[in-house]
């Protein structure tokens, strides 16, 4: 991609991507935008096979952090690609040297949802049923609430997922609301589950793109992208994330909104089971997130939480 000059044609963008319905859909949104902001961008996207992708029968919590984004990293890293198109929940905290989250989408309903195949919402199920998630969060939130139904794990995008619970593997399934209204699919809902109670994942609903740090034209080609109150919601909850070093095993979540000036921000620790829940808010200037991330997360640890952290029980 070369600089704008005063009367130089639009740039050519190579777009990196995983090949999911899921992932297609976010990226063709991202296109869509650019393109309103830059009618004359030429587009051109690459579709990537992540190890998360091809690691089915693995738990997510096995095959540790970055296993949907290391793949499409290596693109930008080799110049194959200009940016990345990530669902931000899937991103490492720690970004390799060069690489930099240079927006963040509006985000969409960052909320879990239950999908059942009897219609019932959670509450309602009958004792012995049995929920998919291949989470540790979402199980340990399902078992905080309904310690007398099953968690069992379940791979594969939404599709699939949705497959098997209509073969009758699952009672129901927890997945992430972004994903199934990105993909028209939001009737299958049957609940939505209260954030206040049931923490979504950090970053759970933003789309991130990532590019090259060094990349100022592309800095400024995505920069009407940029909502600036997801921005800083997400600022909160992956600092959050970095000061408990957390990472797939130990459940966790952390949700930031701003109203105004005002950001606010929850955030829980999870036993595995989920019979030891840890819970703290908090709220500052927006202005603060990093700081309030930070914050939230030692009221945490100071309750108790880095004995779940330190694999320790209580």
């Amino acid at each position: 991609m070369t600089a704008q000059g005063a009367n130089a044609p639009l740039p050519h963008v190579v777009i990196a991507t995983r090949g999911s319905n899921l992932a297609r859909a976010q990226t063709d949104s991202v296109v869509a935008h650019l393109k309103l902001h830059h009618p004359g961008l030429t587009t051109e996207i690459k579709i990537i096979k992540t190890t998360g992708d091809a690691s089915q029968e693995a738990s997510l919590s096995e095959l540790g952090l970055g296993v949907f984004t290391k793949e499409l990293e290596v693109e930008l890293l080799s110049n194959r690609a200009d940016f990345a198109v990530h669902s931000l929940k899937d991103m490492s905290t720690e970004a390799p040297v060069g690489l930099d989250v240079l927006t963040v989408m509006k985000r969409e309903d960052p909320r879990d949802v239950l999908v059942s195949r009897s219609g019932l919402k959670l509450a309602d199920l009958a004792p012995g049923a049995v929920i998919g998630t291949s989470s540790p969060r979402r199980a340990a939130l399902v078992q905080a609430v309904r310690p007398d139904i099953a968690v069992a794990p379940i791979r594969g995008n939404v599709e699939t997922r949705l497959r098997k619970l209509n073969e009758g593997s699952f009672d129901a399934i927890v997945l992430a609301a972004a994903g199934l209204i990105r993909l028209g699919l939001q009737a299958e809902v049957t609940e939505f589950l209260d954030p206040m109670t049931f923490t979504p994942a950090v970053g759970q609903g933003a789309v991130a793109l990532q590019g090259r740090s060094d990349d100022a034209a592309l800095a400024t080609l995505l920069e009407p992208l940029d909502h600036a109150d997801t921005h800083e919601a997400v600022l909160a909850e992956r600092a959050f994330l970095v000061t408990l070093g957390g990472g797939c095993k130990v459940p966790m979540g952390a949700h930031a909104v701003t109203e105004g000036n005002t950001l606010r921000a929850s955030g829980m620790v999870a036993s595995l089971d989920g019979t030891e829940c840890y819970r703290a808010d908090i709220e500052g200037a927006v202005g603060d997130a990093e700081s309030l991330g930070r914050q939230l997360a030692q009221k945490l640890l100071d309750q108790g939480a880095k004995i779940l952290l330190a694999g320790g029980t209580v």
